[in-house]
């Protein structure tokens, strides 16, 4: 296990980008996860570029997300509801959600989840 702080710029970690019939103009960087040992919880920095957006979807584990930067429209299993900077989001498990970029700029925000939802 590491036994020692990390710190490191976001910008170091290399982007997978998304971009298929349910994603469009996603960068997402695994911030934190397996590769630093982290037991718990894997946080991400997603960056969703003008008119870009997240797939449509529901899944077993929550998420706790933090606008970083930009304007959102967020699907809360409901309706569309504005989420800008500074303003964070719970996603309890299995509501169905989406994030898309309705600004002038880039969206960026972090999400945290569950270690064992994700893989790097």
């Amino acid at each position: 296990m590491n036994k020692k702080v990390v710190i490191e710029k976001y910008s170091n970690v290399t982007p997978q980008i998304l971009n298929n019939d349910k994603v469009k103009n996603v960068e997402k960087r695994i911030l934190i996860g397996s590769k630093l040992e982290a037991p718990n919880f894997v946080m991400r920095l997603f960056t969703v570029k003008k008119d870009g957006h997240s797939p449509k979807h529901s899944h077993s584990w929550e998420h706790e997300v933090f606008i970083v930067k930009g304007k959102a429209e967020v699907y809360n299993g409901e309706e569309y509801v504005e989420a800008e900077e500074g303003t964070f989001v719970f996603v309890p498990p299995n509501v169905e959600h989406q994030f898309k970029n309705v600004g002038d700029g880039d969206l960026q925000f972090i999400c945290v989840i569950p270690n064992s939802a994700d893989e790097e």
